[in-house]
């Protein structure tokens, strides 16, 4: 792994261009039946929340989790790979090598900060980091990460245990193909919007969020919604937490963070996907955290 990690160091435009167009291919084949990965009832999983360019962190998440160790381990990015941090070309040739290497196994969602054009986010530095990385044709990578946003997965799920996403539930979600096909409907339906968007809070209903996207959404809302999907617990991240996790709406919804940026610690998550589905408290429990 740390070989991967001097690799994204050292990469070059050329190298960076040649593994999106690869990747590329791959994501277009994980989307053929829509945005959502179902995982399997058996292996293990890494669960892993915003990494915002912290190439440290990421580094240090690969190293003690053992992905490599087992084939019949997934490694899951919950979104938001760039912006904030310093190292955000060398984190996406990291994650894009990964997915590469182990199509089958990694799986890459869609955050808030991999945006649709209508819904741009701040900060958005990738295109900077990008050109003092590769010089002026860095934005010609650029050009090709928004292409890859767009080939990105909505959510993935659990049978009758978890939903994992990005940012929140859609409030007004009436089964999981609302989740699967959100970019399909998507701006005619708020529905991507509020995956990438939301945020859980100790209220009743949900109201519009002041991120100026997306809504803030209370605990009867998640209750009706997982109802709805069949499962137990939400598992998101899109939040910054001096912890690295939290636990919301009596247990149901667990946030997670993976980078240290804001000063406070990071966790990541490994679960047996063949035991019973845990409340967010239980995961919280086990979450690994520096």
């Amino acid at each position: 792994m740390l070989d991967l990690i001097e690799r994204a160091k050292k990469s070059t435009m050329s190298e960076m261009l040649e593994l999106c167009e690869d990747v590329l291919n791959l994501l277009a084949e994980d989307r053929k039946d829509g945005a959502l990965f179902h995982l399997p009832s058996s292996g293990k999983a890494t669960i892993i929340g915003d990494i915002h360019g912290d190439l440290e962190s990421l580094s240090l998440i690969l190293n003690h989790s053992m992905f490599l160790k087992n084939k019949d381990n997934y490694l899951i990015f919950l979104g938001d790979y760039g912006d904030r941090g310093e190292q955000s070309a060398e984190v996406y040739y990291t994650i894009l090598s990964l997915k590469k290497e182990f199509p089958k196994n990694v799986i890459l969602l869609r955050g808030n900060h991999e945006f649709p054009v209508n819904i741009p986010v701040h900060p958005h530095d990738l295109p900077h980091r990008l050109t003092q990385k590769f010089g002026k044709s860095g934005i010609k990578v650029y050009e090709k990460i928004r292409e890859l946003f767009d080939c990105l997965l909505n959510a993935a799920t659990l049978e009758k245990k978890y939903i994992l996403l990005h940012g929140g539930l859609p409030v007004n979600l009436t089964s999981l193909d609302d989740i699967a096909f959100a970019h399909r409907t998507h701006p005619s339906k708020s529905f991507l919007e509020e995956i990438l968007w939301n945020d859980p809070e100790d209220i009743r209903g949900f109201y519009p969020s002041p991120r100026g996207a997306g809504k803030i959404f209370g605990k009867d809302v998640t209750k009706r919604i997982l109802r709805i999907l069949g499962v137990k617990t939400l598992i998101r991240s899109h939040q910054p937490l001096p912890e690295g996790v939290s636990v919301k709406h009596d247990g149901t919804v667990l946030t997670i963070s993976s980078t240290t940026i804001y000063g406070g610690k990071a966790a990541y998550l490994k679960i047996d996907l063949s035991e019973e589905a845990k409340s967010a408290y239980e995961l919280s429990e086990i979450a690994h955290k520096f």
